[in-house]
């Protein structure tokens, strides 16, 4: 089974998200400098969330040049993914309106840790069309950063109920930690680039 559809159907609902986004941004009705200020908090909550919403499409990305195919499995998974995925424009909107109250704040940190939890199981829909002993598994064969970010996920949102700020941090370092995507599945995605280019 092909998997350009999906990546392309993937790719447009991800442009969709960030553009739903964005348009939370509305310019302020002053003309100076200090109107912008009432702004911050939506901006960074965007930024944030765009920062997020960037990384899965970046690890999205890897992991699907890593594969050779797809399954039925794995589209219902992406399909999952990307339910969650769509919920952080809300959340974002609901946390950044509420000036990061505790409630918004937690909702927002679920669905952090649903999205992540939904590409883990993305993950191992495409692990298990790949094969046990094929090098997409060896490369997430013990994926502990994945792990470690639900876990963290997890706590703030338990704290955010006492103080929003801290699950903030603790949702800006899985953010950090992200950046760079896995190595392991980059270098794979990035032999199998070279592979069809040849």
């Amino acid at each position: 089974m092909s998997k350009a559809r999906l990546e392309a159907f993937s790719d447009g609902v991800i442009a969709i998200i960030i553009t739903i986004m964005v348009l939370e941004l509305r310019p302020p009705e002053g003309a100076g400098l200090l109107a912008l200020k009432p702004l911050l908090p939506t901006f960074l909550g965007y930024a944030l969330s765009f920062v997020y919403v960037g990384i899965y499409w970046n690890n999205h990305h890897h992991i699907m040049r890593a594969a050779s195919g797809i399954s039925g499995s794995v589209m219902w998974a992406n399909s999952h993914l990307l339910f969650w995925v769509s919920l952080i424009p809300f959340a974002t909107a609901w946390m950044e309106q509420s000036h990061f109250a505790h409630a918004p704040v937690a909702v927002y940190g679920m669905a952090l840790l649903l999205t992540g939890v939904a590409f883990r199981i993305f993950a191992a829909c495409l692990v298990r069309r790949e094969g046990a002993k094929s090098e997409l598994a060896a490369a997430l064969n013990s994926d502990r950063k994945t792990d470690l970010s639900i876990g963290v996920y997890a706590v703030g949102v338990a704290i955010a109920f006492v103080a929003p700020a801290i699950s903030l941090a603790l949702y800006a370092l899985v953010a950090a930690m992200w950046i760079l995507p896995d190595r392991r599945v980059a270098h794979l995605a990035n032999g199998a680039g070279h592979g069809q280019s040849r």
